[in-house]
């Protein structure tokens, strides 16, 4: 009698054990499990944001990779290297590198002779220049001097400032007379990038860190430096008086995920743990490397495990709470089942109606939902169109200036060949003076020709709408540049008043330029035959609002046709000077920049009033 009733207390027992056993075994798999994902998420996250950092150092290198290149072909570089005693050349080339490295915005632009000696420096002006210094054992000055382009990253003996060195031979036929040398600052990596939980590091080729959100951790290294490595760090005097130790790395694991490690720095109380993973870039030989802190990831688990034993430590109260209260059950089950059976039955109705009436909501809900995704493919298609319309417009635009600008590049291009002919002939007879004129002359030519071309690039490419400050006066500048071979075949006189000088706008400035582009166009054709050719372009700025103003002098528009000339392919000219579109894609774009368009009444010629936010 004793062990029948000791058996059910075993039972209990034994069943709590089982359970309690199970549930701890499901809790440790879990926390693996979900360790294991937060930090594949944050390995994601980490791998998105490594690609935009190496995307960025490469813009930042490339952007400066050519310039050396480009300088070093220059002749004045070698004429003076052949006459490295010549005040006047070394006076004129410190200004000419300095006026470069202004224009670059690089940190430094200097030339070096064979021997390593800095003949002409762009900071020759300042308290300790690179004038009178040998380089010669810097790394890129040496790949330079064999021929190839030279690249390295160190601080500056002189200036004690990091920057990456770009170096490319100055050669007179086969002849490798010295270096040019550029250097930029790329500090702004380390101000531009990082993120709260992140560390950011760049890595050279020995694996010191000279890049880094970290200041504490610049100019050491992940793992000790090899004899070697550090003796050619110091040889090369990349880095003056920096100590070169490796932080101090506590643990590491690897993962299929990424590198797990722990660090500990000076006055922390105990280690952190990482997730560090690298891109590495070739042409720099650097390791871009995100050092992603795992608190995020330890903080998540921690809170879920706290709800999951609240929960755990609730369910077992519940349990014994049931088996006291077993036997009060057993007594008011009779009365409960009858209070279910009523209450299944009104539960029973209220559920069906509520499946009527969500069944109707759904569909509602479905028909509006497919209603909404029709009308946002219809808008999208409609700003696909308009924005081809308008690009459209540009080329239409360009196609009727091609004429006009064929000839306004053959001029240069026939004087171009003038000019050469006539400096071989000088040269000949050596008259040198005549020679660097006509070179100068050449210059001054293929410089017109460029601003032709970098106006009509972009003028022609395509934009994506964003509003930004916009400079009026360097708007019209750029629509009167684009449109100056059809002015100067025309004779127009144009005047221009902006008041103040310095007004801005919010607008596109590509879209807003095509806006004056249109009008001034129009103008042109509208004053070709009148006795008196002049269009007339001002601005004004008053109560937050600019207005825009472009008369002509031509025979204005018929009151008939004033009507209907925003109207989609409504044009009075003749056949073959325009489709139609122009005022109509004008107005569109005015509309879209928050602007307006009116036709203003004038006594003499078209006037169109433009009205755009200030800035």
């Amino acid at each position: 009698m004793t062990s029948m009733k000791l058996f059910p207390r075993i039972k209990f027992i034994l069943t709590l054990f089982v359970i309690f056993t199970l549930v701890i075994l499901g809790l440790w798999f879990s926390h693996k499990w979900l360790y294991y994902q937060r930090l594949k998420n944050l390995s994601e996250e980490g791998i998105s944001r490594l690609d935009l950092y190496t995307t960025y150092l490469q813009g930042v290198l490339e952007k400066y990779e050519s310039l050396p290149e480009l300088l070093a072909n220059d002749k004045m570089m070698a004429n003076l290297l052949n006459d490295p005693a010549s005040p006047e050349r070394i006076d004129a080339l410190n200004r000419y590198l300095e006026t470069i490295n202004n224009i670059s915005d690089a940190s430094d632009t200097y030339l070096m002779d064979s021997e390593g000696l800095t003949i002409a420096a762009s900071n020759w002006k300042e308290e300790h220049p690179f004038v009178g210094r040998n380089f010669s054992y810097r790394p890129y000055f040496k790949e330079a001097m064999s021929g190839r382009l030279g690249r390295y990253f160190a601080i500056g003996t002189a200036s004690n400032l990091r920057g990456y060195y770009f170096a490319y031979p100055v050669r007179q036929y086969d002849t490798i007379l010295g270096a040019l040398v550029i250097k930029i600052n790329i500090d702004s990596v380390e101000n531009n990038w990082g993120h709260m939980d992140e560390t950011f590091l760049v890595t050279d080729p020995d694996g010191v860190i000279f890049l880094t959100t970290k200041k504490e951790w610049r100019f050491h290294s992940l793992t000790p430096l090899s004899k070697d490595a550090y003796q050619h760090v110091v040889d090369s005097g990349r880095y003056p008086n920096a100590t070169l130790e490796p932080l101090n790395v506590v643990d590491e694991e690897v993962s299929d995920i990424g590198r797990i490690v722990r660090i500990k720095m000076p006055g922390d109380f105990k280690a952190r743990t990482y997730l560090l993973q690298s891109r590495h870039m070739e042409n720099a030989g650097w390791n871009v490397q995100i050092l992603t802190d795992t608190w995020r990831v330890e903080r998540f688990i921690f809170l879920v495990f706290m709800i999951l034993g609240f929960i755990f430590t609730l369910g077992c109260l519940f349990v014994l709470v049931v088996k006291q209260r077993r036997q009060r059950v057993i007594d008011l089950k009779r009365f409960e089942e009858q209070a279910l059976k009523v209450l299944q039955e009104a539960n029973t109705k209220l559920e069906t109606r509520v499946a009527e009436r969500t069944h109707k909501l759904t569909e509602t809900n479905t028909l509006l939902r497919k209603e909404i995704e029709d009308r946002k493919r219809t808008e999208v298609a409609l700003q696909h169109t308009r924005s081809e319309l308008i690009h459209t417009a540009k080329m239409a635009a360009l196609g009727q200036m091609s004429a006009s600008i064929n000839h306004e590049l053959n001029q240069p291009l026939a004087a171009i060949r003038s000019y050469s002919d006539n400096g071989k002939l000088f040269l000949q007879k050596g008259r040198l003076e005549e020679t660097k004129w006509n070179l100068e002359q050449i210059s001054e030519l293929t410089e017109r020709m460029a601003q032709i071309g970098v106006q009509l690039k972009l003028f022609s490419r395509k934009t994506s709408g964003q509003m930004t400050n916009v400079p009026l006066y360097g708007v019209i500048d750029g629509a009167l540049e684009i449109l100056t071979p059809i002015i100067r075949k025309s004779n127009v006189n144009i005047e221009v008043e902006t008041h103040p000088a310095n007004i801005e706008v919010r607008a596109n400035y590509v879209l807003l330029q095509q806006v004056l582009v249109n009008l001034i166009g129009n103008s042109l054709q509208a004053v070709e035959n009148s006795p008196v050719q002049e269009i007339k372009i001002s601005s004004f700025s008053n109560e937050g609002t600019v207005s825009i103003t472009v008369q002509d002098s031509g025979t204005g528009i018929s009151p008939e046709h004033l009507p209907h000339i925003f109207e989609p392919f409504y044009t009075t000219k003749k056949s073959g000077q325009g489709l139609g579109l122009g005022l109509t894609i004008t107005e569109r774009i005015l509309r879209e920049m928050n602007g307006e368009i009116h036709v203003v009444e004038s006594t003499c010629g078209a006037k169109f009033n433009l009205i755009l936010e200030e800035a």
